[in-house]
């Protein structure tokens, strides 16, 4: 599957801007169920709380707090959070796999001469080490932003296209005015990213080097004189 709309013009940079892509993480770049899924039951043998962890991972993108409410009172949202936190790098990092072509997506912005950041609701500091671990040579990494919020990091590094997994990344790339790139590898179908107004839909970021190989063209077209 791979369906496109035309770029739009407010997207395409002249030749003398360099070319930023943001990609999210959870879903898009990394695999993180298996990692997720052991420290949610991390916490919950720490809290004596039940976590429901298979049901919890279908939910992947929102902040973690949405997940937390779930289960422990609104009094003990921000502890258990911070809770999750500390525990998460102990449990999650080495059962976290690279989605398929995550490296070759990346390593194809830059082989272009762009920058590919990271923009991601998840914590900062435990996203960067997934990152580190699975060799992701990312130029940047944003965390704690979530849908509209992650157009801050967007414009700020000037990025025209992003590309995620989520209505919510849709929403995100749609109020930087960046180019939406869909992959349907999470919580969210093909049918239900195109309705949020996905620019481009991919099956999953092996088609994402190809794409941008037309997407740069187009691009260098628009801008020549």
């Amino acid at each position: 599957m791979a369906s496109h709309t035309p770029v739009p013009d407010p997207t395409v940079a002249t030749a003398s801007q360099q070319l930023t892509v943001g990609f999210d993480l959870d879903m898009t770049l990394i695999d993180s169920r298996p990692g997720i899924k052991a420290a949610y039951q991390a916490l919950s043998a720490e809290t004596g709380t039940y976590v429901d962890a298979d049901a919890a991972i279908t939910r992947l993108g929102p902040p973690l707090e949405q997940e937390i409410r779930r289960w422990f009172p609104e009094e003990r949202v921000a502890e258990v959070s911070d809770l999750y936190r500390e525990l998460y790098p102990a449990h999650a990092i080495t059962g976290t796999l690279a989605m398929p072509g995550a490296r070759e997506a990346v390593a194809a912005v830059q082989r272009h001469g762009g920058r590919a950041i990271v923009v991601t609701a998840k914590y900062e500091p435990n996203a960067k080490l997934h990152l580190a671990h699975l060799d992701i040579g990312a130029d940047a990494v944003i965390g704690s932003l979530w849908a509209e919020a992650k157009a801050e990091a967007l414009r700020a590094h000037g990025a025209s296209v992003y590309v995620g997994d989520h209505t919510g990344d849709v929403r995100g790339a749609q109020t930087a005015d960046a180019l939406s790139v869909a992959v349907a590898t999470g919580p969210c179908g093909a049918d239900e990213l195109r309705a949020a107004g996905a620019n481009v839909l991919l099956d999953d970021l092996t088609g994402f080097p190809a794409w941008l190989e037309g997407y740069v063209a187009e691009r260098a077209r628009r801008a020549a004189p």
